[in-house]
C-alpha cells in the first residue's frame, strides 16, 4: 500500500468501506484506484478496505466490480485535513495528587473491596481502552500503562508514533481509572488495580467522532495485540443505529462485525456501553440524532434491525447504568434480550449521587456519569475474571461474568420487564467483583 502523505490531501474527500473477499481483496483495491480513488488503510485478513475518493459516481463505479461485495460511505462529511497529517496530542502537565484512596460507592456497591483481598488482577492480563485516548503520564496510572501495546487508530489508520495514544478530551482517562488505577494509597483505585491497560484513541480532533474506520482499525489491532478485554464507551458515529436497508450502512455494519469477530476469534472479549437515550433497544422507532457529522435527520424511521453498534453486535457484552440507590440510571438504554449485566455509572440528573469519580488528564480527577461509566466496571470484572481463569476464552468468560451477577429485580416501573434473574433494565443482574474472584468454572 502506497504511503498516504500530507499532500494527498483535498478539498471533497470522502471515505467509503468497500469489502471483499478476504481471499481476493486485490481486486477490491484495484477497483477503488481504477475508479479514482485511493486506498488509504486496507486489512486484508477480513476484507476490509478504506477507500478516499471524491465524486458522487465513485460508490456505484466500485460496486459495479465484480468481486467487490459492498461499498458504502462511512461519513456524511468531508475527511479531515487531519487525517493526512495527524497531529499527535500534547503531554498534560502533571500535578502530583494528595487525595488518599477511599472506599467510593461504585466500588463499594460492586464489592471490588473484598475482591482485592483475593485479588487485584493479574499483570498478564491486558485490558485496552477504545476511547478519546488514555493520559499514559497520571499518577494514578502510570505504573498500569502499557506503551507498547497502545496506538491512535483516528482517522482510519493505525499510528503507533509515541504518544498517539493521549487523550485528547478526557474521557478515556476517566474510564482507564475505573478499569485499574493503582492501589497505591492516594487518588482512587480502579476495579482491577493489578492488570495492565493500554490505550487505542478511536475519537477524532477536534469532532472528537469515532467513526466506523476508526473502530475497525482499533478492534484489528486489538486483535493483533491479543488484549484480553476491550473497553467500548461510545457508538460509532454518525449513525446512533446503523440500518442495514440502507447501502451506506449496511456496508458500515458488515465491516464493524468483521473487525469484531476478528479480535474475538483472537481470544478478546468485548465490553461496551448500552447508550444514555433512555431508549428501548429492544423496540427501536426512530432516530433523531443521526447523522451526527451533518444534519440529523428527524425522525428518521428505524426498526429492530437498525444496531447500535459495537454495542448490539453478537458476542459484545452490553452493559446498563445504575445509581448509588442500585437502580437503573434516569438516562441507561434498556430491552429485552440487549443487556447482558448493570454496573454503576453514577446519576446525578436522577438523584442518586454525584457520579462515578476518577481520573482525568494531567494527575487530576472528577466525577463523570453514564453508561460509558458503568461499562468499565464490567470490563475491570472481566480483567479479574481473565487473572483467576487464565485459560478461559472469551465465551467462557462472557458466560462467567452472567453467572457472578447479583440478580437485581424490576423496580416499579412498567418499562421493566422479565424476573428477578433476567430482565430488560439489568440483564442477568449488577456485577460483583467479590463473587467473580471465586467464581468456579
Amino acid at each position: 500500500m502506497a504511503k498516504v502523505t500530507k499532500a494527498d490531501w483535498e478539498k471533497g474527500l470522502r471515505s467509503y468501506f468497500v469489502l471483499a473477499d478476504p481471499a481476493d481483496v486485490e481486486a477490491a483495491k484495484k477497483a477503488v484506484v481504477d475508479n479514482g480513488g485511493t486506498v488509504f488503510a486496507a486489512y486484508d485478513k477480513i476484507g476490509v478496505v478504506v477507500a478516499h475518493a471524491k465524486g458522487e459516481k465513485f460508490a456505484d463505479a466500485v460496486r459495479a466490480v465484480r468481486g467487490v461485495q459492498a461499498v458504502g460511505a462511512t461519513r456524511t462529511s468531508d475527511v479531515p485535513r487531519q487525517a493526512y497529517d495527524p497531529p499527535i496530542p500534547k503531554a498534560p502537565t502533571q500535578q502530583q495528587p494528595t487525595e488518599k484512596e477511599r472506599l467510593r460507592w461504585d466500588m463499594e456497591q460492586i464489592r471490588a473491596d473484598e475482591a482485592w483481598k483475593v485479588t487485584t488482577g493479574s499483570r498478564d492480563v491486558v485490558v485496552g481502552v477504545l476511547d478519546t485516548g488514555v493520559d499514559d503520564q497520571h499518577p494514578d496510572l502510570k505504573e498500569n500503562f502499557v506503551a507498547g501495546k497502545s496506538a491512535s487508530c483516528a482517522y482510519g489508520r493505525l499510528d503507533r508514533r509515541e504518544g498517539a495514544w493521549r487523550d485528547t478530551g478526557s474521557h478515556g482517562t476517566h474510564v482507564a481509572g475505573t478499569i485499574a488505577a493503582a492501589k497505591n494509597g492516594v487518588g482512587v483505585v480502579g476495579v482491577a488495580p493489578g492488570v495492565r491497560i493500554a490505550s487505542v484513541r478511536i475519537a477524532e480532533e477536534p469532532t472528537g467522532l469515532f467513526f466506523p474506520e476508526n473502530t475497525v482499525c482499533a478492534f484489528m489491532f486489538a486483535g493483533d495485540q491479543r488484549f484480553d478485554v476491550t473497553n467500548n464507551s461510545y457508538y460509532t458515529d454518525p449513525w446512533q443505529f446503523v440500518c442495514p436497508n440502507d447501502v451506506d450502512q449496511a456496508a458500515i455494519l458488515d465491516g464493524v462485525r468483521r473487525a469484531v469477530r476478528y479480535a474475538q476469534n483472537r481470544g478478546v472479549l468485548h465490553v461496551a456501553a448500552a447508550g444514555n437515550s433512555d431508549y428501548d433497544l429492544a423496540n427501536k422507532t426512530t432516530d433523531s440524532t443521526s447523522p451526527n457529522d451533518s444534519t440529523p435527520i428527524k425522525n428518521r424511521p428505524i426498526g429492530n434491525s437498525c444496531l447500535d453498534i459495537p454495542t448490539e453486535i453478537p458476542g459484545v457484552i452490553t452493559v446498563s447504568a445504575t445509581g448509588d440507590a442500585g437502580v437503573k440510571a434516569s438516562y441507561s438504554n434498556y430491552g429485552v434480550a440487549k443487556i447482558d449485566v448493570a454496573a454503576p455509572g453514577g446519576d446525578p440528573l436522577g438523584g442518586q449521587d454525584r457520579g462515578v469519580y476518577s481520573t482525568v488528564p494531567g494527575g487530576g480527577f472528577g466525577y463523570k456519569a453514564g453508561t460509558s461509566m458503568a461499562s468499565p466496571h464490567v470490563a475491570g470484572v472481566v480483567a479479574l475474571l481473565a487473572s483467576v481463569h487464565p485459560d478461559a476464552g472469551p465465551a467462557e468468560l462472557a458466560a462467567l461474568l452472567r453467572k457472578q451477577a447479583r440478580d437485581v429485580p424490576c423496580p416499579d416501573d412498567d418499562r421493566c420487564t422479565g424476573g428477578k434473574e433476567l430482565n430488560s433494565f439489568y440483564g442477568e443482574g449488577e456485577v460483583d467483583a467479590a463473587k467473580a474472584v471465586r467464581t468456579r468454572r
